[in-house]
């Protein structure tokens, strides 16, 4: 670089670059760089989320009305080992206890939901399995599946801890 900020190659004519210094300054003369650029781009980079914070404020808030509606208690959680895939909802019941409803995609024999020491069974119809009264807490899913969907491995899906 030359002392102008052109980059000056062993390969480049000095005609060219003295082109390229002429061709700087008659811009720099004619079309400044503005004054106050640098502050002007700062604040369009801090407020390029703006709306992006927008819609997440206006999604809180679509939540806290929906607990008017009843729906806020309502979770909906997807596990996949790759294989398979089980999704459940979870509602609160007035009680303080929980339902669990899911459905498995696999040929799952057996459920269960563990819970600290508890364990909850269930045989699914179709893919599809319930728990009633589910104490709040942290819970896993344990599912039993007839055969390994991938030889050579367990025949069993056991799911990440998540909180009912």
């Amino acid at each position: 670089m030359d002392g102008e900020g052109i980059l000056v190659t062993s390969e480049m004519p000095a005609a060219d670059a003295a082109l390229f210094r002429a061709l700087r300054r008659t811009w720099e003369a004619v079309d400044p760089v503005p004054a106050d650029l640098v502050d002007r781009m700062v604040a369009a980079v801090a407020t390029a989320d703006l709306s992006r914070e927008y819609a997440l404020l206006t999604l809180v808030e679509s939540d806290r009305l929906a607990a008017v509606r009843g729906d806020a208690d309502m979770l909906t959680l997807q596990f996949s080992d790759g294989t398979t895939n089980v999704l459940i909802h979870v509602t609160a019941a007035e009680s303080g206890a929980r339902r669990i409803d899911g459905w498995v995609d696999g040929d799952a024999l057996r459920v269960e939901l563990v819970q600290d020491r508890a364990t909850f069974p269930t045989v699914p119809e179709g893919g599809r399995f319930a728990f009633d009264d589910v104490p709040a807490g942290v819970s896993r899913l344990r599912i039993l599946l007839a055969a390994s969907p991938v030889p050579g491995t367990a025949a069993d899906v056991v799911t990440p801890r998540f909180e009912v």
